[in-house]
């Protein structure tokens, strides 16, 4: 399995980092930030294999470069197969507004088709030909849903909370899992809405030391020495699980 940060950074774009995001195996995308296709395009991946994305919820830094995507296939890169997109419950209403009010032309008849999964908390569904399996997260409560995923890929299990605080759910979403991708906001202390390195301590004592975690969505770059299997995400950098 092979997991590339698209970006490592929060909405906010710390330390001149980009908008967190990663893609695995070159063909499954989890959340979609506004930089999306350039950093496709810098790691060219081939924008044909791209077959599932994952949105974990609604704020803009997690979803933003969809449009862009749409667009590329409409006018450069032409698309015959599906594209699934799984989110939140009216996943699709909120997608093709949004596309819509970017550019119009790209929510018509774009010659592929667009399959959109409203996630199921604690069901196994397909998406395509992967299965996954999502968890409610903690991150602005009643204001969202925000969705974490598990996803089985070649013999893998990669788990990504999408942003949340610490809450119980996480060791839910984490079990079994070979690698943990997970909101790290803040290098110093923890909370609120999100999760810090005192929050990534507690966690790593929960989880089995072989659970390889990964701290995505900083702020500043958290002090990890001492936490057994625990390394930061870096723009653009690929880890590789065998």
């Amino acid at each position: 399995m092979e997991l590339t940060f698209l970006g490592s950074s929060n909405a906010f774009a710390a330390e001149g980092r980009y908008w967190s995001s990663f893609i695995a195996d070159k063909k499954y995308l989890f959340d979609a930030p506004p930089t999306l296709l350039p950093h496709l395009k810098q790691l060219k991946v081939n924008l044909l294999d791209i077959e599932t994305v994952f949105l974990s919820h609604h704020h803009g830094d997690h979803f933003m470069g969809i449009p862009f995507l749409f667009l590329e296939y409409f006018y450069m890169t032409e698309r015959k197969d599906p594209l699934y997109i799984v989110g939140p419950k009216g996943v699709e209403n909120w997608i093709e507004d949004f596309a819509e009010r970017c550019y119009p032309s790209v929510s018509g008849d774009a010659g592929y088709q667009r399959v959109y999964i409203d996630a199921a908390p604690r069901t196994e569904q397909k998406a395509g030909n992967v299965s996954f399996t999502a968890i409610p997260m903690s991150h602005d409560v009643g204001e969202m849903d925000a969705l974490g995923y598990r996803v089985r890929l070649n013999g893998k299990t990669v788990a990504y909370t999408g942003d949340t605080m610490l809450c119980d759910q996480i060791y839910e979403l984490a079990d079994g899992a070979d690698v943990l991708v997970v909101d790290c906001t803040y290098a110093e202390g923890s909370g609120p809405v999100h999760m810090g390195i005192e929050d990534i301590k507690i966690v790593r004592k929960h989880l089995p030391p072989e659970t390889t975690i990964i701290l995505t969505h900083l702020n500043g770059q958290p002090n990890v020495n001492g936490l057994k299997n625990v390394v930061t995400a870096q723009d653009l950098k690929t880890f590789r699980f065998d």
